[in-house]
């Protein structure tokens, strides 16, 4: 009687899962081929909207603002769908800080702390970006060699050079590589052609007669 009751309970389990599986109609939005779980962070995101002095109309074009704002990320997964959802969010929330530090009659206080408030969340949206495109393979660095030595038999790298792997660089044999080097002056020499020249030394020298007037 037990092994009945479990095996109805998981059916009952499988039919719910079958109930929200996905037909990835909403799969723009949120990444999933779950539509549940693209409602989800759909209705997440309008959660964070500040719709306190918004008649109808004004939440409709909030919402599907929000709604193109995620369609045109694009999301392609879950993940991405999370990450989306926070980017608004902390978009529409850091929007509402600056503009509530902007009205005329805010105190010195309470627009500076709405100014920090928006610096933290534009920071916050900022990193969340990053880590997107990091997650997309977006976020590589590329480090640029400006001068390169080419020596004599060697090969030179032409292009961008990226740290770690997958660089995609161009190399080019230098077989007959030449290398320029600054000449120095040529030392003089023995010129044979020319005639020797009498010098004469101390032995070879007439002195002067000590005798003479």
């Amino acid at each position: 009687m037990t092994k009945k009751k479990g095996a109805a309970a998981d059916d009952k389990e499988r039919v719910v899962l079958d109930a929200t599986a996905a037909k990835g109609d909403l799969k723009p939005i949120g990444g999933s081929m779950s539509d549940d779980f693209n409602h989800i962070l759909y209705n997440q995101v309008c959660s964070a909207l500040w719709t306190a002095h918004s008649d109808a109309e004004a939440r409709k074009v909030q919402t599907m603002g929000a709604a193109m704002a995620m369609v045109g990320i694009r999301p392609k997964d879950e993940i991405e769908g999370m990450m989306v959802a926070q980017l608004v969010a902390a978009h529409n929330a850091s929007m509402e800080c600056y503009r509530r530090a902007m009205i005329k009659e805010q105190t010195f206080e309470g627009r500076r702390e709405n100014l920090n408030q928006a610096n933290k969340l534009s920071r916050t949206y900022a990193t969340l970006v990053e880590v997107l495109n990091r997650h997309r393979g977006k976020g590589q660095q590329e480090v640029t060699v400006e001068h390169v030595h080419v020596h004599a038999g060697g090969q030179a790298v032409v292009g961008n050079v990226e740290a770690g792997g997958g660089a995609k660089t161009k190399i080019e044999e230098q077989s007959h590589a030449q290398i320029a080097h600054a000449h120095e002056p040529a030392m003089w020499g023995q010129d044979e052609s020319r005639d020797a020249m009498p010098v004469a030394r101390d032995c070879e020298r007439s002195m002067p007669d000590a005798r003479r007037d």
